[in-house]
């Protein structure tokens, strides 16, 4: 619903119902050296994303010899916390100590 004021501007309204906010948080703590971590490489089923990911890990196994590397593939694109594939996913974010995630054709 809009309502026109006397000098010309418009007040919008929503017309659904006031809803909770999702509760602000941080980003996760940042690891101070990747020396020696695992590092997860969560792909979707775009095609340029495994791409991306092994660029991203061959650069910074040069930087970080000692880095270890594990990878999820979603298939289909969806959200992980969507599909069937939500326990198996928590279980890797276990065994990692960062991830980097590829989005994209």
């Amino acid at each position: 619903m809009n309502t026109k004021s006397t000098d010309g501007t418009y007040e919008v309204l929503n017309p659904w119902a006031e809803a909770d906010p999702v509760p602000l948080r941080g980003i996760a703590a940042r690891l101070e050296d990747l020396a020696g971590k695992k590092i997860g490489l969560f792909r979707n089923s775009k095609r340029a994303s495994p791409l991306a990911l092994e660029a991203v890990k061959n650069r910074l196994k040069e930087t970080y010899p000692s880095l270890e590397f594990s990878r999820f593939a979603l298939m289909p694109n969806a959200g992980v916390l969507e599909t069937e594939d939500r326990d198996r996913y928590e279980e890797w974010l276990k065994e990692v100590d960062a991830v980097i995630f590829a989005y994209g054709d």
